[in-house]
């Protein structure tokens, strides 16, 4: 043990228990779950669209518990597992579900930030941050889910000296967990976790970490912070010195930069005709989030890769917006000039892109007076489906960044 370790090792008997993380467990699989009693105890797979190249964006328990995950291509998921169930993902249902359970938090604790549809976090008042009292708040936070949203859709809870480790205590003893690291058990407590457990330690980074000799989390807990701020090339590695030593920094703040969907065709959608149709799709799901977040765009780019020839990505700029119909006619536009319109196509996307803040959007001159009677009616609708349809951004306020479920 180093001295440096010992000195941090000592001042983490400082902190308390500040903050509470929320993770729901599979959510869009046990949202599936919750609606088809019939799905209940069995193995199901959650994929953006029903074909066999497409992949797995959530799988339930009893799946995973076969190796299907994230990511997992469906004809494999089957391989994998013979018995799974297939569902097509349901994005309505689950920000509906997702806006209830933020209400049953909220009637336990105040709801700090929405991080995704799955994650939030809750600071910690400071008379409420006894283990006791918190470890009292999670089971509240999970007998009110249960009650109030379903009994199928499980909560896993972490509290911790800062978000960062009552994360990685909410991933710690999933499903159903509830799981408390307090100072006097850093860094011990960690030492389970392997590398790429922890948030922010991909493929990339494990690697550039095993060059400088750390193989274990015991291994980076005893770092020197010079050696991780090398590692991690800046700042990321100080900040991660301090966060697993239990210490409350700020957050970098990050700002979206785009928004797209992407699919690989199957050989029976490969024709233009066919894939036309899934393009649009792909383009009204990013429209969905865009609006969810508060966002207009203003640039859209059409992503085609041929099975012959080479890809072709052209990108169309216009006052921002986040009219579906707009962008469906900039789409059209796009697909009629494409190259080899007969050609067979591999897989297509969609990428929005010049994002812009609603609220600090100001509008054209020249479209504010000339075009003012055309699109009044058109932002009345989008109001009204807004008011149907709440967007994520009324809980998701501080969130910059996709999800995983």
């Amino acid at each position: 043990m180093t001295v440096e370790f010992c000195h941090a090792k000592l001042s983490a008997l400082d902190h308390p228990l500040t903050a509470l993380f929320v993770d729901c467990d599979s959510f869009f699989a046990s949202v599936e779950q919750h609606l088809d009693p019939a799905l209940r105890g069995r193995p199901v797979g959650v994929a953006p669209v029903m074909a066999e190249s497409s992949c797995c964006i959530a799988a339930s328990y009893e799946a995973k518990a076969y190796g299907v995950k994230t990511g997992t291509r469906i004809s494999d998921a089957r391989v994998l597992c013979p018995g799974i169930t297939i569902v097509e993902s349901k994005p309505k249902e689950y920000i509906a579900i997702h806006h209830r359970i933020v209400e049953a938090v909220e009637d336990c604790i105040h709801v700090e930030q929405v991080l995704s549809i799955d994650e939030m976090w809750a600071w910690l008042p400071f008379n409420l941050r006894e283990p006791s009292t918190v470890a009292k708040i999670g089971r509240k936070i999970k007998d009110t889910v249960a009650k109030e949203v379903s009994p199928f859709i499980k909560v896993s809870i972490g509290a911790a000296p800062n978000k960062y480790l009552a994360k990685m205590a909410s991933k710690m003893r999933k499903p159903d967990g509830l799981f408390l690291i307090e100072s006097k058990d850093l860094p011990e407590v960690l030492y389970e976790l392997k590398l790429r457990d922890l948030t922010g330690i991909a493929r990339r980074t494990e690697a550039r970490l095993h060059a400088a000799g750390i193989h274990t989390i015991e291994a980076l807990c005893q770092a020197p912070k010079n050696l991780l701020h090398g590692v991690w090339g800046g700042v990321l590695g100080d900040r991660l010195w301090h966060l697993l030593r239990g210490d409350e920094i700020p957050e970098l703040v990050s700002a979206r930069k785009s928004i797209g969907h992407s699919h690989v065709l199957p050989p029976e959608h490969r024709h233009p005709d066919k894939a036309w149709p899934i393009l649009c799709k792909l383009l009204h799901k990013a429209c969905e989030r865009l609006r969810s977040h508060g966002l207009l765009c203003g640039a859209l780019t059409m992503q085609l890769s041929y099975l012959r020839g080479p890809a072709w990505a052209p990108e169309i700029r216009m006052p921002e917006t986040d009219s579906t119909l707009r962008l469906m006619h900039l789409l059209d536009r796009l697909w009629r000039e494409r190259p080899e319109p007969r050609e067979k196509i591999l897989q297509v996307g969609v990428v929005l892109t010049r994002l812009i803040a609603h609220e600090s959007h100001t509008p054209e001159l020249f479209q504010s007076f000339v075009a003012e009677s055309m699109e009044q009616p058109k932002a009345r609708l989008r109001h009204t489906m807004r008011r149907i349809s709440p967007p994520r951004r009324r809980f998701l306020r501080c969130s910059t960044s996709s999800t995983r479920a």
